[in-house]
């Protein structure tokens, strides 16, 4: 188990959550309860003083460690700068995958951006994307692109909303191109946004394969919410 060193006073029981929260990436309200054989609300009020410490953030339901939070909320400049071999590596692989000619989605996140970027170098795609990023790689001149309209609900360019799912519903795809936060050893791939989660599965719904693009920080690690089983991808490119 990680060891938490800190200054501020806190219970043994609220170090060994901060412990579990670092080392998982995710701790759940109701696992800590059977954990410690204590009532939720009694955990709930260790959650919000370890928030309110600034040593771990809430969320809906349990709790995630501020340095694995941290690293998922980063500036997008930030966040380009981790892992870009392997991210182009990544990007390489689920480019070869995409047939000339295919209707495609893209999801969000730097990964998604670097795929966008091998794709470009294939021909006649159609692209459909909430990824105002990854949209931007393309040669429209090469490749018809669509960004599927929404609410901006963060730096990294991303759209989400009614709007895009309504959008997204009425396709046909033969790829869904999708990123996530974390994946769990049980096989769960996890995400911390709601609202992403919503239009990632839209996509896969309605995609003929879909393609699971992320690098191996990912792996062993949990969110708030699951997207899909690892078994629901067609295709899972991890370096």
């Amino acid at each position: 188990m990680t060891n938490v060193t800190i200054d501020l006073p806190v219970s043994e029981r609220q170090r060994e959550i901060l412990s579990l929260a670092e080392s998982q990436g995710f701790v759940t309200i109701e696992n800590l309860a059977q954990r410690f054989q204590v009532s939720a609300q009694t955990v709930r009020r260790d959650i919000i003083a370890l928030d309110e410490a600034g040593l771990l953030q809430r969320f809906h339901g349990g709790a995630g460690s501020n340095e694995r939070v941290e690293t998922m909320r980063l500036g997008h400049a930030h966040k380009k700068d981790l892992s870009p071999d392997a991210k182009r590596r990544i990007a390489e692989r689920a480019a070869a995958l995409v047939h000339d000619g295919a209707t495609l989605f893209l999801d969000v996140g730097t990964t998604i951006e670097a795929a966008a970027e091998a794709l470009n170098r294939r021909k006649a795609l159609r692209i459909f994307t909430n990824n105002l990023r990854a949209a931007l790689r393309f040669e429209p001149a090469q490749h018809d692109v669509h960004v599927l309209g929404g609410t901006l609900t963060g730096r990294d360019g991303s759209l989400t909303g009614g709007r895009v799912v309504t959008a997204l519903s009425g396709l046909n795809l033969d790829f869904a191109l999708i990123g996530c936060s974390g994946i769990e050893p049980s096989g769960r791939v996890m995400d911390f946004d709601l609202n992403k989660i919503e239009v990632k599965k839209t996509a896969m719904r309605i995609a003929r394969t879909s393609l699971l693009l992320a690098d191996a920080s990912k792996l062993g690690r949990s969110a708030l919410a699951e997207i899909a089983a690892r078994s629901a991808f067609g295709e899972v490119i991890i370096e």
